[in-house]
């Protein structure tokens, strides 16, 4: 495997996301100097955070049923790339979603 390409595309994410924390904290400081009401930056604050914790939520959930899916590739003993393999994949991530989705109304 090749992972002399993975340097550049880990270099793109990370960059990426030093400027988007940017961004972010730049709005946030120049909604305070604006004098935006303290309603307005607690709610947005409030909203990240939410945001953040649902994203975390998404994700465990999701990588979570991915590795049940990998385990029962194991167990079962397929060793070839076959369209049932990549079903059980497809099927282990929509239901990982559907449970977040599940989990997130119940919370929200």
């Amino acid at each position: 495997m090749n992972f002399e390409i993975f340097i550049p595309i880990t270099l793109f994410i990370c960059i990426a996301y030093a400027i988007k924390a940017v961004v972010d904290a730049r709005v946030r400081r120049q909604m305070v100097a604006v004098g935006g009401s303290e309603e307005l930056v607690r709610s947005v604050l409030q909203g990240d955070e939410l945001r953040r914790r649902h994203a975390s939520l998404h994700w465990g959930v999701v990588l979570v049923a991915l590795g049940i899916g990998l385990g029962l590739i194991q167990m079962f003993g397929w060793q070839e790339l076959t369209p049932g393999l990549v079903a059980v994949l497809a099927i282990a991530t929509g239901l990982g979603n559907l449970v977040f989705y599940g989990i997130a109304r119940k919370i929200g």
